[in-house]
C-alpha cells in the first residue's frame, strides 16, 4: 500500500505538471513549487545530481519506482541498476569523507578517466548519485570512472573542501599504474557544487607543490576537460549580484551564510589581504585563463528573473558569464541550455559525450 500510495502521488503530481506546462519552459524544481517539493520528498529523483529535479527526471523516476515494485507497464522501462564498483569506498585523505568508488575499464593499455563529483550545496549529497547510464557510457567506451565524496560545510571551509576535489585528481595521479590510467587524461563532471567544483579544478592554477613531503600533494590538480551542469560561475559570492542580480535575504540559510561559508569572522574579513586571497582562490571567473581545459555548462532553468534560492543559485546567467569570460580567454566553452539562451548553433551533445570527445582528441593526438 505505501509503495502504491508513493506511485499514485508521483502519477498525479505528473499530471498535474504536464497540465499546466507552458510549452517554452521546461517544467524544474526550480520554477514549479511541486517539482521543488517533490525534491526534497525524493531526492534520489534528481538523477545528474545536479540539484534541479525536471519533469523529465521525474518521469524516469516513477518508472524505476515502478519497476522496483514489480507494477511497471507493458513496454516501460525500469531505470537502470546500479553498477558495482571495482573498489569502493577508497581512502584518498584523512576525513572519513575523503573516499571514492572506482569502475576499472577492461584495457591493456592505460585509460582515460572521467570523475562524478556530487552536488548538494556542499551540506549534503553523495557518491552514490552517479548515474549508472554515464557510467556504462564510459566503460563501453573504455574510460575508467571515478565518484568522490567530500567534506560539508560543517566540516571545513569552503575553500578546503575545494581542494579535496584536487587532492582526489592528485591521489588518484599518484596511483596511475595501479588503477591502469593515463595521467594526462582525467576529466571531472557533476550538478550544482559538483559543478561549480569542476569548473574550479579546470581553471585553478596548478596545486602541484614538488617540495611536499606527500608525494600525493607532489602531482598535478589539473584536469583535461570539465563538465558543468547547473553550476556556478564563482565561489567569491561577493560577485554572484552582478553575475546574477541581487540575492534576496530571505534566501540565505543564516544570517551570515556567506561569512560562515569561508569560515571568517565577519564581513570585514572580505576586505583584508587574506579575505581577498580567500576570495580570489574562488573565483572561477577570475581564474579563467587561456591554458584551461575545455568546459561544458548546461542548464535547465529558463533564463527569467529569479523567484526563489534554486533558481538564483542554477541559473543560465552562471553559465552565460562563464562563456563569455572563456570566449575572450580563448577557452573552448559549450553551452547547453535549456531554453536555448546560448549560441544559436551549440552542439546539443551530452556532457559525457563532451568528455569522451575531448579524452579521445587527446588520446589520438599522442
Amino acid at each position: 500500500m505505501r509503495r502504491f500510495l508513493h506511485t499514485f502521488g508521483l502519477v498525479c503530481l505528473l499530471i498535474a505538471i504536464f497540465s499546466t506546462a507552458a510549452p517554452a519552459q521546461e517544467k524544474t524544481s526550480a520554477n514549479d513549487p511541486r517539482l521543488e517539493k517533490w525534491l526534497k520528498r525524493f531526492p534520489d529523483a534528481d538523477a545528474n545530481g545536479d540539484g534541479v529535479l525536471t519533469a523529465q527526471e521525474a518521469i524516469a523516476y516513477r518508472a524505476r519506482m515502478q519497476g522496483e515494485g514489480g507494477e511497471a507497464a507493458k513496454g516501460k522501462k525500469a531505470g537502470s541498476p546500479r553498477i558495482a564498483p571495482t573498489q569502493a569506498n577508497v581512502k584518498y585523505g584523512p576525513h572519513e569523507r575523503n573516499v571514492f568508488d572506482f569502475w576499472k575499464a577492461e584495457s591493456a593499455e592505460p585509460t582515460a578517466l572521467v570523475v562524478f563529483i556530487h552536488g548538494g550545496g556542499f551540506i549534503s549529497g553523495d557518491k552514490a548519485k552517479a548515474s549508472p547510464e554515464a557510467i556504462r557510457q564510459c566503460l563501453d567506451a573504455g574510460v575508467s570512472f571515478m565518484a568522490i565524496n567530500y567534506r560539508f560545510r560543517e566540516h571545513a571551509a569552503l575553500q578546503d573542501i575545494l581542494r579535496d576535489a584536487a587532492r582526489a585528481i592528485q591521489f588518484v595521479r599518484h596511483n596511475a599504474a595501479e588503477y591502469n590510467i593515463d595521467p594526462k587524461r582525467i576529466a571531472c563532471y557533476g550538478g550544482s557544487a559538483g559543478a561549480g567544483t569542476s569548473l574550479w579544478l579546470a581553471t585553478h592554477d596548478d596545486l602541484a607543490d614538488p617540495a611536499n613531503a606527500d608525494p600525493v600533494l607532489r602531482q598535478s590538480s589539473r584536469i583535461a576537460a570539465a563538465g558543468c551542469q547547473s553550476g556556478q560561475a564563482t565561489y567569491d559570492f561577493t560577485k554572484w549580484d552582478a553575475v546574477v542580480g541581487p540575492f534576496k535575504d530571505e534566501w540565505l540559510r543564516s544570517p551570515n551564510e556567506r561569512v560562515e561559508i569561508y569560515r571568517f569572522k565577519s564581513k570585514e574579513d572580505f576586505d583584508t589581504p587574506e579575505g581577498k586571497k580567500v576570495l580570489a582562490d574562488c573565483d572561477m571567473l577570475g581564474l579563467i585563463t587561456s591554458d584551461d581545459a575545455p568546459i561544458y555548462m548546461s542548464c535547465n532553468v529558463p533564463n527569467v528573473e529569479p523567484t526563489n534560492r534554486g533558481q538564483y543559485v542554477h541559473h543560465p546567467r552562471h553559465a552565460l558569464a562563464v562563456k563569455e569570460k572563456c570566449d575572450a580567454a580563448g577557452v573552448e566553452c559549450v553551452t547547453v541550455l535549456g531554453d536555448k539562451a546560448g549560441e544559436k548553433d551549440a552542439p546539443r551533445e551530452s556532457v559525457i559525450d563532451f568528455l569522451l570527445r575531448h579524452l579521445s582528441a587527446q588520446a589520438k593526438a599522442k
